[in-house]
């Protein structure tokens, strides 16, 4: 693999979403126009910085992973009021029916706290899935393989983002309290905590932690065919996240399917790539 000369597809990625943020800003979110496009002249300058110094691009593989905050947070500038929340109030109507007419609340609730637990933190660690998937692709010696399984994960977590300003969205543990889990441990306190402080208010739908835990197990298992069984683990991470989503109120079961539909078809995108790289 050559690390220098040339833009990497994560980096290409990078630059075609914040020229499209910086864009949309222009029409929805003016206040920050000049903001979305400092970030990507910031974003641009230092992919080319990098280009020139980091000689054995180790760090070119691993700073897309904290770009991913940065694209994050700017997605707060497109937060947009609306009133009425007709789109929230249909998606608690098929919850209801999930949670409730389908018992999925029951069921995690049947044997005590231990599984609302256990979903409070896989919801947690679905901040760190980026970096344990580098891990695994590091592991594996497959370093060959860096550029095209983040650009699965990015794609897969990056076209989320791009969606948000389109579905103006509170969250169901905002708006309605009748299907609030019944088993309160300190591990959903803290996520509160955090999703209070440092979540984004402008949109639920889809789910980037759906999307994002499902686009790392497609990209390993894709990619990184010797470490199967980390991907397949991934594979069951990403089911337990889109559980936990819906059971805790975080998201609405709509949002975690449209996630999973997201990352289904940057996932056939990538065996599409890897089927023709074979040839």
């Amino acid at each position: 693999m050559k690390y220098g000369g040339a833009l990497r597809s994560p980096e290409i990625i990078f630059l075609c979403y914040f020229s499209y943020t910086a864009a949309l800003a222009c029409v929805l979110a003016r206040p920050y126009a000049w903001a979305s496009v400092t970030i990507l002249a910031g974003v641009a300058a230092l992919f080319a910085i990098l280009m020139r110094v980091d000689r054995h691009g180790v760090a070119r593989d691993w700073v897309p992973l904290g770009l991913v905050i940065v694209a994050y947070r700017q997605m707060n500038w497109f937060t947009r009021p609306h009133s009425g929340h007709a789109l929230e109030k249909s998606w608690q109507a098929i919850d209801r029916i999930v949670l409730g007419q389908y018992g999925l609340r029951s069921a995690v609730e049947s044997g005590g706290w231990l599984l609302p637990f256990m979903l409070e933190l896989a919801y947690l660690f679905v901040y760190a899935t980026g970096f344990l998937m580098m891990w695994v692709v590091y592991a594996a010696r497959r370093r060959d393989a860096v550029d095209r399984v983040l650009s699965v994960y990015l794609s897969g977590t990056l076209l989320t983002y791009a969606m948000f300003p389109f579905f103006p969205s509170d969250p169901p543990r905002v708006l309605f309290t009748e299907l609030a889990p019944g088993i309160v441990t300190p591990m959903r306190r803290f996520n509160l905590w955090i999703v209070t402080g440092a979540g984004i208010h402008s949109s639920v739908f889809p789910s980037a932690h759906v999307s994002s835990a499902f686009a790392a197990a497609f990209a390993l298992l894709l990619f990184v065919p010797q470490k199967r069984w980390a991907g397949l683990a991934m594979l069951a991470y990403a089911v337990t996240v889109a559980i936990a989503t819906v059971y805790g109120r975080y998201h609405y079961a709509v949002d975690a399917l449209a996630g999973f539909g997201v990352s289904a078809l940057v996932g056939l995108a990538g065996l599409a790539l890897r089927s023709r790289t074979a040839r």
